[in-house]
């Protein structure tokens, strides 16, 4: 929800810039505004790409015996466990099923 809000503002800013740029012919201001709104828009759509989740090096994943429904997917995730970092992450059922 929070990326949509980003996203959506990023798109307003480049079109009020645009705006500015087209009507008042205030280049300054519509240049920077159009600017500023695009580093959002591409910030935003490449950090999934740049930031995602990768398992770190030699992690050992234990299956745990709990599982809950994702409230926002309605999915059946399962909790996995390393030991050697603590680190816990949630794995829908039917893909840790198919790696034991």
């Amino acid at each position: 929800m929070l990326r949509t809000i980003v996203l959506a503002l990023g798109v307003i800013a480049v079109s009020a810039g645009a705006l500015l740029l087209v009507t008042a012919g205030n280049r300054g201001a519509g240049i920077y505004l159009m600017s500023v709104g695009a580093v959002i828009v591409l910030g935003t759509a490449f950090e999934r790409w740049r930031y995602h989740n990768a398992p770190p090096a030699g992690a050992s994943w234990e299956r745990t015996a709990e599982r809950f429904q994702d409230p926002a997917t309605g999915e059946t995730l399962e909790v996995q466990y390393d030991r050697a970092s603590g680190e816990r992450r949630y794995v829908p059922l039917h893909e840790s099923t198919s790696r034991k």
